[in-house]
């Protein structure tokens, strides 16, 4: 099995660089063929984005560190989600107007002392290749109560949708989209982000947007 993100196709784990920039930003989650578009206006960043363009077009997007007591204000998650840049435009105000598409998570190997402006790091993708190679078991994930429990959300913020656009996407698609706009917290993307499968995925969101609307029902403020 492949998978095809813009131009490129990646079906093996050598299809994927030992090493990569990485943009720490806590709260953000990319995951496999989902779409993050980034308004890029710090230097290192710009400097960053350039080096990618040049090259294989790839960013390791990534959460700070959750641990609180870690002796490094730099330290990073154990793990994040390569993106491809698919989409690049200049604002013309110095700034750059880029749209990545999820590829495969991996896992943190080791940061590297560079002279680049912007971190980078050793990766692997090799505990995640299910991410490219078909393995994703749509038919495991309870899309009914997926999609139940996001209306509740929505009825609970007075919120609209469009269904008919829900209703035919994947389910693949579907999870990952909502895990991704979700409102959560750095610890709970995390976590969506480590689900090993597609299920655990799909049951942590539950979960999680469960949890949430019980504690607006206890009179506290529902989802914002």
């Amino acid at each position: 099995m492949s998978m095809q993100i813009g131009n490129t196709t990646f079906e093996s784990a050598e299809d994927f660089p030992s090493s990569v920039p990485i943009f720490p930003l806590s709260g953000a989650l990319l995951l496999p063929k989902g779409q993050m578009p980034l308004n890029i206006f710090e230097p290192r960043y710009l400097a960053m984005v350039d080096a990618a363009m040049a090259g294989n077009r790839l960013i390791g997007m990534i959460q700070p560190s959750l641990d609180q007591d870690s002796d490094s204000p730099n330290a990073l998650c154990a793990s994040g989600c390569l993106g491809r840049i698919v989409a690049w435009s200049e604002s013309g105000d110095g700034r750059y107007l880029i749209t990545l598409m999820g590829v495969a998570r991996f896992q943190l190997e080791q940061e590297l002392t560079t002279m680049t402006p912007y971190r980078q790091a050793r990766i692997s993708v090799l505990p995640f290749m299910g991410d490219i190679d078909g393995e994703v078991a749509e038919l495991e994930v309870d899309r009914d109560e997926l999609l139940a429990t996001f209306r509740d959300y929505l009825d609970a913020n007075d919120m609209e949708a469009d269904w008919d656009s829900i209703n035919e996407a994947s389910t693949e698609s579907l999870v990952n989209a909502l895990s991704m706009m979700s409102p959560y917290g750095p610890a709970e993307k995390q976590a969506l982000l480590e689900a090993p499968d597609l299920k655990t995925r799909a049951e942590t969101l539950i979960a999680i947007t469960e949890m949430e609307l019980a504690r607006g029902d206890d009179g506290t403020s529902p989802l914002q």
